[in-house]
C-alpha cells in the first residue's frame, strides 16, 4: 500500500492550483495552521482561550469525525464533540442541528458536520438562523466557501473523500479569511433573505 504524507499532498495541490489559476504557488492555497494573532487562530496565547469548533457526525461520518477531532486539537482548537459517539445508526439532522445551534448561539466559533455525502447536513445547518453552511469536496470549494460566502459551518461527505483530503479541506477552511469587498453586500443579501422568513 502506497502512503502519501500531508506535505506531498500539499505540494501536489499547489501545483494543480497554479496550473488552473495561473497564480504563483505561494499565493494559491496556504495550507497552514491558523496564526496565533489571526482572527482565525485557535491557538491559545497569554490570557486567550482556544477557539471552539463544534464537530458532529452521523454513523457514516463517525470514524472521520474521530480523526478530525485530533486534527483540530493539533491545530490548537478546542473540538466540541456533539456526537454521534459510536457507529450505531442515527439520523444526521439531529447532529447537524446541534453543530449549527452552537455556532448560531456563539458557543462555537465554527462548526464541522460529517455524514455520508455532506448534502443533507448542509441543508439542515442552513435552516438555523445565522448559519451559512457550505459543503466542501476539494480544496477549491473550501477556499471559495470562506472567501466568497463567509461560511461558518463546513459539511463533509465521508463517503466522498478520503482522510488526507478531509484534513487538508479542514485546515484550509479554518485558515482562509473572508474576502470582503464585493462579497460583503452579497452576504448581506443572503442574511436579508433569511430575515424575511424569521417570525
Amino acid at each position: 500500500m502506497i502512503t502519501i504524507d500531508d506535505a506531498e499532498i500539499h505540494q501536489t495541490v499547489q501545483r494543480v492550483l497554479k496550473n488552473v489559476t495561473g497564480l504563483p504557488q505561494q499565493a494559491a492555497t496556504p495550507l497552514v495552521s491558523p496564526k496565533p494573532e489571526s482572527s482565525a487562530s485557535g491557538n491559545a496565547s497569554k490570557g486567550q482561550e482556544k477557539k471552539v469548533v463544534a464537530i458532529g457526525a452521523d454513523h457514516g461520518g463517525f470514524e472521520l469525525k474521530e480523526i478530525l477531532k485530533s486534527t483540530l486539537n493539533e491545530l490548537g482548537f478546542d473540538a466540541k464533540d456533539v456526537g454521534a459517539y459510536n457507529k450505531g445508526a442515527v439520523d444526521y439532522p439531529d447532529f447537524a442541528h446541534e453543530v449549527a445551534r452552537l455556532v448560531s448561539m456563539g458557543k462555537a466559533w465554527r462548526g464541522i458536520m460529517i455524514d455520508g455525502a455532506g448534502i443533507g447536513s448542509c441543508i439542515v445547518a442552513n435552516k438555523v438562523p445565522g448559519i451559512r453552511a457550505g459543503m466542501a469536496y476539494d480544496i477549491s470549494s473550501a477556499i471559495n466557501s470562506r472567501e466568497h460566502n463567509d461560511t461558518n459551518v463546513l459539511t463533509l461527505g465521508a463517503g466522498m473523500i478520503g482522510v488526507n483530503l478531509a484534513k487538508q479541506i479542514v485546515k484550509t477552511w479554518l485558515s482562509t479569511e473572508f474576502g470582503g469587498g464585493r462579497h460583503t453586500p452579497r452576504i448581506d443579501k443572503i442574511m436579508a433573505v433569511e430575515k424575511q422568513y424569521l417570525k
